[in-house]
């Protein structure tokens, strides 16, 4: 089953269950009526319900239904965004992406090219540098990237390390110290994905597969797309 039909499947689910609600609602009205009807066709003459008695019953009712009525709209609503969501997921397949993390691939496709990755800056920064690592946590390059604006920032390595040889294939790690004078600005750390399906099911809505070399991920964590 493809994505769109798993979507159609959920709101066909939904619709179902949200006709069962409502037939459990239209019974509850319809059992007070029947209450209400034979409580006054049996009060005692000598002491009637009073009409404010009766208006109060008739408003709790009515507040009911309207809760119930505004909950089924709520439910559409959302039902139409997940939909929504699964749709923008799915036009994401084949495409790459920078999501958190802190990774870097080097000869992924069999040559020395490493992957893009990426850093937000809580504040501009009048000096950034980012620290290269390898596996066993050994520093292979350091770049100086000088002044670097807020927001999401992409950018790349060359592979190169510090004395000037090509850095092996395998997997790395970024680190970044980003410093305006003397006060530390914060960074978040992105790195480089390709999207190749998209999962169901879970309750935070559609998730995106990276490929298992990275936990799949929400359209929410993606900060830019490539």
């Amino acid at each position: 089953m493809n994505t769109i039909d798993t979507a159609v499947l959920n709101q066909t689910n939904q619709a179902g269950a949200n006709q069962k609600i409502a037939s459990g609602s239209q019974e509850m009205r319809d059992n007070f009526m029947t209450l209400l009807v034979t409580q006054l066709r049996n009060q005692d003459p000598l002491n009637p319900m009073e009409n404010n008695e009766m208006t109060s019953q008739l408003a709790q009712i009515n507040t009911v239904s309207g809760i119930e009525s505004l909950n089924d709209t709520m439910q559409t609503i959302n039902g139409q965004m997940e939909a929504a969501k699964t749709m923008q997921a799915s036009a994401l397949i084949g495409r790459a992406v920078l999501v958190p993390g802190e990774r870097i691939l080097v000869g992924n496709e069999g040559v020395g090219d490493a992957t893009p990755f990426g850093m937000e800056l809580s504040a501009p920064a009048e000096s950034v540098k980012v620290n290269i690592y390898n596996t066993s946590g050994m520093l292979v390059r350091r770049m100086d990237l000088g002044a670097v604006g807020s927001g999401p920032q992409q950018f790349s390595w060359d592979g190169v390390m510090e004395d000037g040889s090509q850095a092996p294939a395998g997997a790395y790690n970024f680190s970044i110290e980003a410093t305006n004078g003397d006060d530390v600005v914060t960074a978040e750390r992105f790195n480089y994905a390709q999207v190749i399906a998209v999962s169901m099911g879970h309750d935070d809505g559609p998730r995106l597969d990276l490929g298992g070399i990275l936990e799949p991920v929400r359209l929410e964590d993606i900060r830019q797309i490539i």
